[in-house]
């Protein structure tokens, strides 16, 4: 894959299918013109930037058609879930700058109605309580070629199925004991038709209902039912749900559920309208893992310190990264929805960062790996005003009207790749006997070295123009090169993350085996760089442009008199997976 640069990112917004079709629906008069979505989520982990498509997506749609998105955590496995994961959703789905319709719901919160519409297909001879194994079950469902066996337990009367399952409601059974499971059709060629389960027994404690409930809904029963008694109007789901909308719509069909009106007619009084069911394609990013079991994983083999380490995918983890959540939603809207998977280059993401920070991340001087540099013939500190920018064309920003006072003094530090002893040709920073600009300060030129027994420089000697304040001689000399710098006397000690993509293959999960493999070695490099004084007052969260060398980011792990600063982004892309 060759390396990218911001140049030529094309800003033109694709179609977007799914608002068409609900644009449609409106100006058919169905639901009355009434558009209620949803996020569901599952509180088994952490949000990723895959979740970040689905939640502009469907929190966008309510906005557009002046409609309502409710947050509804699918909390059915109560062994998976924990109220870190929910708080955690709740955060990032403000923080992308959403908010959702009433009070934050749960599929738990219809486990009563659940348990009431099967006790509903129970009667109605749609159910039946199953005593086998998963593997027994699994073994006799059948495949494409052969049709399911049924289960001798499929021929139980409605009434030994009522006490049946009341019995595993009440805890008189052990977890895998019995699975209640519809009565569908066995020799389906929708292998999800061929008697789907729909409970099974769990003696586990749920994060909400704490230990009222044993028997818990499986995803497919609980999910399409909640859609519908929330009546929502149009349920987003990703692709690989198009196979799974049969088995909902049948199963809404054994519930009651009035069929989708046509033509501009309601639902009837007595029922909700079914939800229409509208599957896109999922994000998949370059260099990236979208997926909480692997991201978990992760977490769990320390290659990350967390669900919001700076390296991972998760929405906490680009927050805490320094990632804008407006240039999250401008990516989501710039790669579209489509129709067919497709993996989108991870590049466009960090075009989109670049963008947003350029415009705002006020800009300050930091180096990361300084060697010190003495001006001889200086004297007497010089302080001047420095703006903290950005001054960009077309932007107003308040930040360009703002300035600092630095302080040039005898003693300095720069960048050690910013000095080489026997200069390459082009090479137009510091040198013997070449001139230099310090950002926003004067000119100088270097005069000699002095090294350690390794041969190490450990301190260049130069001398500065005083005719030069400001940066520009006064004669009127061209002076090619521009480095940044910091005073050795003012300078602030920092911890410096240096982060970098997590994976070194384009496509981490190509080998599914091995995809730890490809874990890159070097995504995080930490070093003490030296800073400006006034980055000591930078607020945790708080973004800035290092002049020439990034965007970093003030960490949570700061500490007064210690500043920690992540690497949000570099200045362009250079990225190699050799480097």
């Amino acid at each position: 894959m060759s390396e990218n640069t911001t140049e030529d990112r094309s800003t033109e917004i694709p179609p977007n299918f799914v608002e068409e079709r609900v644009a449609a629906d409106r100006a058919a008069g169905r639901n009355a013109g009434r558009v209620q979505t949803r996020f569901p989520p599952e509180p088994n982990g952490y949000l990723h930037i895959g979740h970040a498509k689905s939640i502009c997506l469907n929190f966008g749609l309510a906005q557009t058609f002046q409609g309502k998105c409710n947050l509804r955590f699918d909390d059915t496995n109560p062994e998976t879930e924990e109220v870190e994961f929910v708080e955690s959703i709740q955060a990032d789905v403000r923080w992308l700058g959403f908010q959702w319709d009433g009070a934050v719901r749960y599929a738990s919160d219809y486990f009563q109605q659940l348990h009431d519409f099967a006790v509903t297909m129970i009667k109605a001879g749609d159910a039946y309580v199953d005593g086998r194994t998963t593997e027994e079950i699994r073994a006799t469902r059948g495949d494409f070629h052969t049709v399911g066996t049924p289960s001798a337990d499929r021929s139980r009367s409605v009434a030994e199925n009522l006490d049946l399952f009341a019995r595993m409601k009440a805890g008189e059974f052990a977890d895998g004991t019995y699975v209640l499971r519809a009565k569908g059709d066995l020799a389906s060629a929708d292998m999800k038709m061929r008697d789907p389960l729909m409970y099974r027994i769990r003696h586990a404690h749920h994060h909400r209902t704490g230990d009222a409930w044993c028997i818990y809904p499986i995803y497919d029963w609980a999910h399409g039912q909640s859609d519908f008694i929330e009546e929502i109007t149009h349920s987003i789901c990703t692709l690989e749900f198009v196979n799974h909308r049969p088995l909902y719509h049948w199963f809404l069909d054994k519930v009651g559920a009035a069929p989708l009106p046509d033509g501009g007619a309601s639902a009837p009084a007595a029922s909700y309208a079914r939800p229409e069911q509208i599957e896109f394609a999922r994000l998949q990013l370059t260099y990236t893992v979208l997926s909480k079991r692997r991201l978990q994983e992760l977490v769990e083999k320390k290659f990350v310190a967390g669900w919001d380490d700076p390296r991972m995918p998760t929405l906490a983890g680009l927050r805490r990264r320094g990632y804008p959540a407006a240039a999250i939603r401008a990516f989501c809207e710039r790669i579209g929805v489509a129709t067919r998977d497709a993996i989108v280059d991870v590049s466009l993401l960090e075009f989109a960062v670049r963008e947003a920070l350029n415009a705002t991340a006020p800009r300050s001087l930091a180096v990361l790996d300084p060697v010190k540099v003495v001006l001889e013939n200086f004297e007497e500190a010089v302080t001047f005003d420095a703006p903290f920018g950005p001054d960009l064309p077309g932007v107003d920003s308040e930040a360009a009207k703002i300035t600092r006072k630095l302080r040039l003094t005898k003693e300095i530090f720069i960048e050690r790749e910013d000095f080489m002893e026997v200069p390459e040709k082009k090479f137009f920073r510091l040198a013997p006997g070449q001139e230099v600009r310090l950002r926003w300060a004067c000119i100088i030129k270097a005069t000699r070295v002095e090294k350690d027994e390794t041969g190490k420089i450990t301190t260049i000697y130069a001398t500065w123009d005083p005719d030069s304040v400001g940066g520009q001689p006064k004669d009127g000399r061209k002076i090619k090169g521009t480095i940044h710098w910091v005073s050795a006397e003012d300078a602030i000690d920092a911890e410096v993350r240096l982060y970098d993509r997590l994976f070194q293959a384009e496509n981490p999960m190509g080998d599914k085996e091995n995809w730890l493999a490809s874990v890159n070695p070097n995504s995080l490099q930490v070093v003490t760089a030296k800073l400006e004084p006034s980055l000591a007052a930078r607020a945790v969260g708080e973004c800035v442009q290092f002049e020439r060398i990034g965007y970093f980011t003030v960490d949570k792990d700061s500490a007064p008199g210690r500043p920690v600063f992540n690497r949000t982004i570099a200045l362009k892309d250079s990225w190699s997976p050799k480097k």
